[in-house]
């Protein structure tokens, strides 16, 4: 895989200017971004980058993360609060994912977004308001374990740690088995539209566009 280096400010720019190229298709009349991205990586970041990108565009832009679409803890902790596997494939509500963010943001829905559902610290519903994103804008999405849901992306960001660049700045240790098992099952970095070499945040390098 050929890096180039790049800085997250000029990589938002760019991934701004591709989207301005795309049409929706078949998806509707709102494009849908993914940020898939370790904890480690702080994906959240270059989401709200490209974000703010698009909005000095003139796009109208909303952000999810897919922290606020935990299962509650009963189901989070069946096996115990640090299990990898449930880690991997139970703790994110993919089915809420489905229905209340891209469900609305199908042909013909109605662009109202629930933008978040399930406050973990609390473990119980965040009863945040429905946003309604216009049509033509674009839905950005940032977590873990985006990639392998057949989630209708029109562009897909993988950030990508070495083993050794994951280990080290993960705090959660007992979560690597999973992220193994994503690499392994879902293989992120071939899943993905552009890849991002992040071990160094102050240093990241890309793909480039597809």
């Amino acid at each position: 895989m050929r890096l180039e280096p790049i800085t997250w400010e000029r990589l938002a720019g760019a991934l701004a200017g591709h989207l301005d190229g795309l049409a929706p298709g078949d998806g509707g009349p709102w494009l849908k971004v993914a940020v898939d991205g370790p904890p480690a990586a702080a994906p959240e970041g270059p989401a709200g980058l490209l974000a703010e990108a698009l909005r000095l565009r003139g796009r109208a832009v909303l952000t999810v993360a897919t922290g606020g679409f935990l299962r509650p803890a009963s189901l989070r902790f069946e096996y115990g609060k640090e299990d990898p596997d449930t880690y991997f494939s139970g703790w994110f509500d993919t089915g809420a994912l489905w229905r209340e963010v891209f469900g609305p943001l199908e042909p013909g829905g109605s662009g109202r977004v629930l933008p978040d559902l399930w406050d973990p610290a609390a473990d119980r519903a965040t009863r945040s308001p429905y946003r309604e994103l216009a049509p033509g804008g674009v839905l950005v999405l940032h977590g873990p374990f985006l990639l392998g849901h057949w989630f209708p992306f029109d562009l897909a960001v993988h950030l990508a740690l070495s083993p050794g660049a994951l280990a080290r700045r993960t705090e959660a240790a007992w979560t690597l088995p999973a992220f193994e098992r994503y690499e392994q099952e879902v293989g992120p970095a071939g899943a993905a539209d552009v890849v991002v070499r992040a071990d160094d945040p102050r240093h990241p390098a890309w793909t480039g566009l597809p």
